[in-house]
């Protein structure tokens, strides 16, 4: 047994005893997967014993895992507050684009700061689209942001890290007095002859429109004519009341008086949201919010697929690290 393990191998079998994921955890440590795999494995070799149980779809904690982990998880817990007792500022604040007060990032923020000390401010935009707020992680302007991640150009991805947080099934917001608002759910085969706003016009949301094309494409579906960026909750809900539409939305959307948000089933269309950052960046906010991604997502089954028919693209199952890739009944080969 050696006496002298290198923390950097602990914090690798944390991550992956955590999150139970090689590629999530690898993300969550900003380092390439290939790279974590080699420090589990020197951390196996070192202990000498297997650590985890690998098969092509899951992984798991063998008994000396399981064994090792609150033990791994003092010691990292100890470094920590060694170096926190010798940083010499308090951390400058996380610049965080959650879009709107509600929803599954708004979530996310709420958690991480409620795990965070005074001295670690997170900061809250609400600025909608990935594609507007990629730019801003590059420059610097801002930290983390969520999206659809599989719809940036691939120049874009490049600079970027991607963790999976959640499938969020889709849903449609419509008028009280819709003839389709006087049900629980809404069937996928029952929008044809509808016409919905998915953001066409906002050069900020183009991955938001484009996988809206993906889900229309076929069904008889029509998208809302281009529109303006629109900004703030207030106006969308003015702009909306204005223009009479029906709007493709997912399962957490703020509230419009006078309209119903019902979700869209047979199949269910999903929408991938991922919380992106900066290649490089390290920040105990990132880490909290990284941490509320995990056991939010985990408490809720935010990555487990819904039963039955589902719909994604593939390049977005991807990206989201969908077990088996794709559904038959239910993918969008696109």
């Amino acid at each position: 047994m050696p006496y002298d393990i290198d923390p950097r191998l602990l914090r690798a079998f944390t991550a992956v005893a955590e999150e139970l994921h090689f590629t999530r955890a690898a993300a969550r440590l900003y380092v390439a997967q290939q790279a974590l795999s080699r420090d589990v494995r020197r951390l196996e070799r070192e202990l000498g014993a297997p650590l985890f149980v690998r098969t092509t779809r899951q992984v798991a904690l063998t008994a000396a895992g399981e064994r090792l982990l609150p033990y791994a998880r003092r010691v990292l817990a100890a470094h920590e507050e060694l170096a926190a007792a010798f940083r010499a500022e308090p951390e400058r604040p996380l610049v965080v684009d959650v879009a709107a007060p509600v929803g599954t990032a708004y979530r996310l923020l709420a958690e991480a700061r409620r795990r965070l000390p005074d001295s670690c401010e997170l900061v809250a935009r609400f600025h909608s689209g990935l594609t507007g707020a990629a730019a801003e992680l590059a420059a610097g302007r801002l930290d983390v942001s969520f999206g659809r991640f599989a719809g940036l150009p691939a120049a874009a991805r490049a600079g970027l890290c991607h963790r999976p947080v959640r499938l969020e099934p889709m849903a449609v917001l419509l008028r009280a007095d819709h003839p389709l608002a006087a049900a629980p759910a809404v069937p996928l085969a029952r929008l044809a002859g509808e016409t919905l706003y998915a953001a066409a016009g906002n050069p900020r949301t183009a991955e938001w429109t484009e996988l809206a094309a993906r889900l229309f494409a076929g069904r008889g579906i029509a998208m809302a004519e281009p529109f303006p960026e629109i900004e703030g909750a207030e106006e969308f809900v003015r702009v909306v009341h204005r223009r009479g539409w029906s709007v493709l939305a997912s399962v957490e959307f703020i509230e419009v008086s006078g309209m119903v948000l019902r979700p869209v089933v047979d199949p269910v269309p999903l929408s991938p949201v991922g919380m992106v950052w900066r290649r490089g960046l390290r920040h105990p906010g990132l880490d909290a919010l990284c941490a509320a991604a995990r056991e939010l997502g985990a408490r809720e089954g935010w990555l487990t697929l819904p039963e039955g028919e589902w719909w994604l693209p593939e390049a977005d199952a991807a990206a989201m690290g969908v077990a088996g890739g794709v559904s038959a009944a239910g993918a969008d080969r696109a």
